[in-house]
């Protein structure tokens, strides 16, 4: 009975925290387009009054994206805090050459700041950087097959739609918890995959940021030579989608395959020194 008076006091002070910041976050107006394409344009010229206007206009922006990642395990208002990190950035970043309203270009770093906070504070061990893309990866496939199959996928299907073993699919959802499942049969305290990342199936801001990724890595390339530039287009599937081997890009190209992989391992050198920039479109 104590117990349970303590967590009902807890709550109402959370309760009353989280009112008292909406109070005070909502006086911020909401931004029209045309202030945060002016917003931007001042941003980068290194106007600091800019950027935080930006972002405390955006506030309510992280409060509802919080509000629907709420876990047990972690306080609403730490999810609220992560996601403000996320809104940083995104505002450090905006450009308005995008022509993309601000909320949809920052919705998906909120969601990516909440997600990696979510994971990192859910299990007791973190998993490298590798293997979370992968999880990542069996996520993906798993809502896709679900939708289109119209059942939970086996770990087989799975395996074979992400390029994995079924050993390798089965390793990695016991190391994120013990108890996982795809998803809950019954009131139990295992977590299922769905409660562990989210369902990227249908995210415009997510799609928006992949053509972003690309947009960036483009410009990357053209710091390149022409042939430098055009083996990485092949050899990444820039062109036509498809990935060329070595020896096709040779044959292309009138070359030799060692040669091919000579001039991709200088261009590969040339641009680790801007990659980190790259990096930050993905989860760490």
């Amino acid at each position: 009975m104590e117990m349970k008076k303590k967590k009902e006091i807890a709550n109402t002070d959370t309760e009353d925290c989280l009112k008292a910041y909406f109070e005070q976050i909502k006086k911020n107006p909401l931004l029209n387009f045309d202030e945060e394409i002016d917003l931007s344009k001042r941003i980068q010229r290194g106007d600091q009054k800019a950027l935080n206007h930006l972002i405390e206009c955006n506030l309510r922006l992280v409060v509802k994206i919080a509000m629907e990642y709420t876990v047990p395990e972690i306080a609403v208002l730490d999810l609220i805090q992560e996601g403000n990190l996320g809104l940083i950035k995104a505002a450090t970043k905006y450009d308005f050459r995008k022509n993309v309203r601000f909320s949809t270009y920052a919705s998906w770093w909120i969601k990516q700041a909440i997600m990696r906070a979510i994971s990192n504070k859910r299990r007791t061990i973190r998993l490298p950087h590798r293997k979370e893309e992968r999880l990542r990866k069996i996520n993906r496939v798993y809502n896709n097959l679900y939708q289109t199959l119209m059942r939970k996928p086996s770990l087989s299907e799975i395996a074979e739609q992400a390029d994995l073993s079924v050993a390798e699919v089965d390793t990695l959802l016991n190391a994120v918890n013990p108890t996982v499942s795809f998803d809950k049969e019954s009131r139990d305290d295992s977590l299922s995959l769905h409660e562990i990342y989210e369902d990227n199936s249908f995210t415009p801001d997510r799609e928006f940021m992949k053509k972003c990724l690309r947009d960036e890595t483009m410009r990357f390339l053209e710091r390149l030579m022409d042939k430098e530039r055009k083996i990485l287009m092949y050899r990444f599937a820039f062109l036509s989608g498809k990935r060329y081997t070595l020896k096709n890009i040779g044959e292309k190209m009138g070359m030799s395959p060692e040669t091919v992989r000579q001039i991709e391992l200088k261009a590969l050198r040339k641009l680790k020194k801007v990659a980190r920039e790259l990096q930050e479109y993905s989860h760490n």
